[in-house]
C-alpha cells in the first residue's frame, strides 16, 4: 500500500501577493484557485516535477503565516539558487553538508524552504550494535 504525501498547506497573509511570489518568481504552477465560499479559498501551487503540491489561501490552515517548514529535493543546488536569485528571491549561499547540498529561502511571510540537491553516494549510517 502506497502512502504518498500530495499537499501540504503554508499558512500565509496576502494570498494574491503569495501567489504571484510562488509562480513567478520560484516556478510553481498554479493548478487550481477557487474561492470555495466566504471563507475558503483553495489556491493550490506545484513545484516543477513535483507529485505534491502546497495550499493557499483562507480557510486551508490554522497556521500562524510565516511558521511552516518544507524541505524539497532538487537535482542541482546551484542551478536552483540560480534560478531564484534571476527571479528576485533572496536565496542562501550554497550549504555543503554531508547529507547534501542546501540552498535557503524564504516567502514573504516568513515560511521557510530547504533546497537540497542529494550527495551522490548516500552516507553510511553507524550500525547499531
Amino acid at each position: 500500500m502506497d502512502w504518498r504525501i500530495e499537499l501540504v498547506p503554508v499558512p500565509v497573509s496576502d494570498v494574491d501577493a503569495s501567489k504571484n511570489f510562488y509562480v513567478d518568481q520560484v516556478g510553481f504552477t498554479a493548478d487550481f484557485d477557487e474561492r470555495v465560499d466566504e471563507s475558503l479559498r483553495f489556491v493550490q501551487l506545484t513545484p516543477p516535477g513535483s507529485a505534491c503540491s502546497v495550499v493557499i489561501g483562507p480557510g486551508t490552515t490554522d497556521m500562524v503565516p510565516g511558521t511552516q517548514r518544507i524541505q524539497v529535493v532538487v537535482p542541482s543546488a546551484a542551478e536552483a539558487r540560480q534560478h531564484l536569485v534571476d527571479h528576485g528571491v533572496a536565496a542562501s549561499e550554497i550549504t555543503p553538508l554531508d547529507w547534501g547540498t542546501f540552498v535557503y529561502f524564504s516567502d514573504l511571510d516568513g515560511n521557510q524552504w530547504s533546497l537540497q540537491e542529494l550527495p551522490a553516494i548516500p552516507p553510511t549510517l553507524p550500525s547499531e550494535s
